[in-house]
């Protein structure tokens, strides 16, 4: 398998990356509904890294929305392209990230990110930064709350509660199952934060993670594995 290089003139310092960040984020669109959920195709982004190795491989796993079967899978393995500095860690790879999308046939329609949009310091995590780079309507959905508050929301599937960074919201925190600890969702560009609940909520009719995440985290696993030569 290839190995992607870091791109020509990409951040290499924090003071580069925090002021590219701050350019894009003025490009981020807060005003559209996004498409509603359902309908066309939703892409799954998620990376696995091995540190030792320096390596990052990326999985971009495209769903039909209605249905939430796998219509088209890709993969990328590239060189970690930034050190890891909080706040800043879609510049160690979205490089990778778009060489899985660019591998795809099908048109991805939503990506949905295994991490923040605008629940960032900042307010441009790494679904805001993709969703901006490729003009996509985009979502985070993280596993934690990174460093903001929320009170529990209620014990039923799709109960929620804000996700304040003192009190703004930047997100919700979303039971997607009964009585399962919650995801956090935040917006990442062209959706609303209702929408990108919405649509959480479809991609999560069983477990407490959406389908895209599952399978883009599996598959970008077994990338890593394979470009290490440790697969079975």
């Amino acid at each position: 398998m290839r190995i992607i290089d870091i791109p020509a003139g990409w951040p290499a310092d924090e003071a580069d990356a925090r002021e590219l960040q701050r350019e894009l984020r003025q490009r981020l669109v807060l005003d559209e509904p996004g498409p509603p959920p359902g309908t066309g195709h939703v892409t799954g982004l998620d990376v696995a890294y091995d540190d030792e190795r320096d390596l990052v491989a990326a999985a971009a796993v495209v769903l039909d929305a209605r249905t939430r079967e796998v219509v088209e899978e890709a993969t990328a393995v590239g060189r970690v392209s930034f050190p890891y500095v909080p706040g800043l860690l879609a510049f160690r790879e979205i490089p990778t990230v778009l060489a899985a999308l660019d591998g795809l046939r099908t048109d991805p329609g939503m990506l949905v990110c295994d991490g923040y949009g605008l629940a960032h310091p900042r307010r441009f995590g790494l679904a805001s930064h993709l969703g901006v780079l490729t003009g996509r309507p985009s979502i985070g959905v993280a596993k934690n709350p990174f460093t903001f508050t929320y009170e529990q929301p209620g014990s039923g599937r799709g109960d929620f509660s804000p996700l304040l960074a003192d009190d703004e919201e930047v997100g919700r925190a979303l039971r997607t199952q009964a009585g399962v600890k919650p995801v956090f969702v935040s917006v990442g560009h062209r959706v609303s934060l209702d929408t990108a609940c919405a649509h959480t909520l479809h991609l999560s009719p069983r477990y407490r993670i959406p389908e895209t995440t599952r399978h883009a985290d599996s598959l970008c696993r077994r990338a890593l594995k394979e470009a290490l030569g440790t697969a079975p």
